[in-house]
């Protein structure tokens, strides 16, 4: 039987997982789309040959819906899909901060319920997305959210009391590694560098770095020791990083973020 997905408030991230399905192999009728703007929902029709429809259409329609508003928006849209989700849908959503319980409370009894925290490399396929199964949710669920969702990337499954974790350190992690990109960019140009030239320098660099850990099976530490020569230039950096506390604001920002996540399940605006 053919699966009909709905994607409901799609924004990039919604629309990379469009993208990523229809390149997966999934047929563009069976896809369908929400956006809150009529000309944004003309742009995705004729950006990628779906339906767009009403939320309350793709909730009586579609076998999966992924919600992908923003986590302050999202009773607003369960009150709306409410009356017209059968128990039998499968709900994804892609809200940071919001436990499975909240949607399981305000859909019919049973719905199934799976929460995925993705992040903005999707849109180069190279997302990493936690998944998280609700009360309802089946192994066949778990598959289901996996197929759609390692269309951009990877996925792992973690506990849901894990979720605020994975929220802080990959949600969030890509701004992390901009922000340092950043401060060393503007670290070259400060030694005499253009910045340009610096810019190239270090992004190529942190896409090395990414892949030798990806792809050596090697511990940070054993490839950050192959680059440190005694009394060379990076352990001279690397005290000067130590010596400022770098390490530690690090865990400090990581807390900080896990903390929102949960605040916004708390209802926190």
């Amino acid at each position: 039987m053919t699966q009909k997905v709905a994607v409901l408030g799609t924004g990039k991230i919604g629309e990379a997982l469009l993208s990523g399905m229809i390149r997966g192999g999934w047929s563009p009728d069976d896809l369908l789309v929400t956006a809150r703007r009529p000309e944004r929902a003309a742009e995705l029709r004729r950006r990628h040959g779906v339906e767009a429809v009403t939320n309350a259409e793709a909730a009586k329609a579609a076998d999966t819906l992924i919600l992908t508003v923003k986590p302050q928006d999202m009773a607003a849209l369960l009150d709306e899909l409410a009356p017209h989700t059968p128990a039998d849908r499968l709900v994804i959503s892609g809200a940071a901060g919001i436990p499975t319980g909240f949607f399981e409370a305000r859909l019919a009894e049973g719905t199934p319920v799976i929460r995925v925290m993705t992040n903005t490399p999707a849109l180069v396929d190279e997302a990493m997305s936690v998944i998280s199964a609700g009360t309802h949710a089946s192994e066949a669920d778990l598959r289901h959210a996996e197929e759609i969702f390692n269309g951009v990337g990877k996925t792992l499954r973690v506990p849901e009391s894990q979720q605020d974790a994975a929220t802080a350190l990959s949600g969030s992690g890509p701004a992390y590694f901009y922000f340092l990109v950043e401060a060393m960019t503007d670290a070259g140009i400060l030694l005499g560098l253009p910045r340009d030239k610096a810019h190239d320098l270090i992004v190529q660099a942190a896409v090395g770095a990414a892949v030798m850990l990806r792809d050596s099976g090697e511990h940070p530490v054993r490839l950050r020791e192959n680059v440190t020569s005694p009394a060379g230039t990076t352990i001279n950096a690397i005290r000067e990083l130590e010596n400022h506390g770098v390490r530690a604001a690090l865990i400090a920002a990581l807390e900080a973020a896990r903390d929102r996540s949960r605040a916004l399940a708390g209802g926190q605006g």
